[in-house]
């Protein structure tokens, strides 16, 4: 375990219902290329499966996966943390919920994933590998929530995550314990009645350029590049699977 990325964002699971269109689409908006690796034990129901890694240039941080039985399509963020069966207990004390109970995934490390008190779905792992966090695909993570507000407590604890007042058109941000800004809170929920959630924000070299690839692409904008309900450098989408998705205009 590095203690440098402990309560940093490290990896993002896409749970598809199409690998290849999720592929096409995300190669063309965000220009990731990808490698097909082999499990023999697969992590999400075991046996035999390939697994495909999502790259920007030299970076992999992120896999695409048929969705798992018993889990919904979308992505899934995983945090960093020193002692993850500790912190799946604790979760579960602070009105959390275990979805999936640890688990090892070989070469890899050991992995989580929980529900937040306000449903929203996230990922806990100790890693046993010395890869860098992947930060030239991704930026700050994006928390929709469903009523503008947030489960700082729960964060807190987990993740020493430091909630941050209202800045910049946003509901809020998150500080995490190295000081870096690790999320930003986006009131309005994904649609009526719907759970808070977690969205990945994606990299792009262009944000104008890459909602237009993204629609030409099978994508469709939910706010921010039309619309102006969301801060003017970031866009929210779904991809052709139904996923949501945030993109931002900067890799740098």
């Amino acid at each position: 375990m590095n203690t440098d990325r402990t309560g940093r964002v490290v990896w993002h699971d896409l749970f598809s219902p199409s690998g290849p269109l999720s592929m096409s689409f995300y190669g063309r908006v965000a220009g990731w290329n990808y490698v097909t690796e082999h499990a023999k034990d697969f992590a999400w129901g075991g046996g035999e499966r390939d697994f495909v890694l999502a790259l920007f240039e030299d970076e992999a941080g992120a896999g695409i996966t048929e969705t798992p039985k018993g889990l919904r399509d979308g992505w899934i963020a995983y945090v960093e943390v020193a002692d993850v069966d500790a912190t799946a207990a604790l979760a579960g004390e602070l009105g959390g919920a275990i979805v999936r109970p640890p688990f090892d995934v070989p070469g890899v490390g050991r992995n989580c994933l929980l529900r937040d008190p306000l449903g929203a779905p996230v990922g806990i792992s100790m890693s046993r590998h010395g890869f860098p966090v992947p930060e030239k695909q991704f930026g700050q993570e994006i928390y929709l929530s469903a009523g503008a507000s947030f489960p700082g407590r729960f964060y807190d604890r987990l993740f020493g995550w430091e909630e941050l007042p209202r800045d910049d058109g946003y509901a809020g941000a998150v500080r995490g314990p190295s000081g870096d800004r690790v999320a930003l809170i986006l009131g309005g929920g994904a649609a009526p009645g719907s759970n808070s959630t977690w969205l990945p924000c994606i990299r792009t070299g262009s944000l104008e350029a890459s909602v237009g690839k993204a629609k030409a692409s099978g994508g469709v904008v939910v706010s921010g590049a039309e619309d102006n309900s969301s801060p003017a450098s970031l866009a929210l989408l779904r991809d052709p699977n139904g996923a949501l998705l945030s993109l931002i205009g900067s890799r740098s």
